[in-house]
């Protein structure tokens, strides 16, 4: 399923959830009395329904405030949010104090002294995982 889809289906719940019916020209009527913006035609969330399109990220946000939802689960998913959120949790558990240490001073460092220390970081990894093309700059 493509990201207009999954947007569409959260779309529908969302409304769903808020004790809407899913009818365009509910959506249209409640949305426009909201956005301060140009008005949206009924065409457009319509398609914003079947998952032909997904709107700007403002309208997004109007979406999301009266829907009541987050305006990135809204967009991403529900998985999406807490799979940087594991990411996060992962970063936060692994890292210890003098690793955020060296990362603050690094951080306080010029940008061409970042830049060298990146590159010399970078070949100590390629050497220590025997890597045979440099990694990503």
């Amino acid at each position: 399923m493509d990201e207009k889809a999954e947007f569409s289906q959260r779309l529908r719940k969302a409304m769903e959830n808020a004790g809407y019916p899913l009818r365009p020209i509910v959506l249209e009527r409640e949305f426009n009395i909201r956005y301060w913006g140009r008005a949206v035609t009924v065409q457009a969330v319509r398609r914003w329904l079947r998952g032909e399109a997904i709107p700007s990220q403002e309208k997004l946000q109007v979406l999301a405030d009266w829907l009541k939802v987050e305006p990135h689960v809204l967009r991403f998913g529900e998985s999406a949010i807490n799979s940087v959120r594991e990411k996060k949790k992962r970063w936060d558990a692994t890292v210890g104090y003098q690793e955020r240490e060296v990362f603050e001073a690094f951080l306080s460092l010029p940008a061409p002294q970042r830049k060298i220390l990146r590159e010399v970081i970078l070949t100590f990894a390629q050497v220590h995982t025997g890597a045979e093309k440099p990694l990503q700059k």
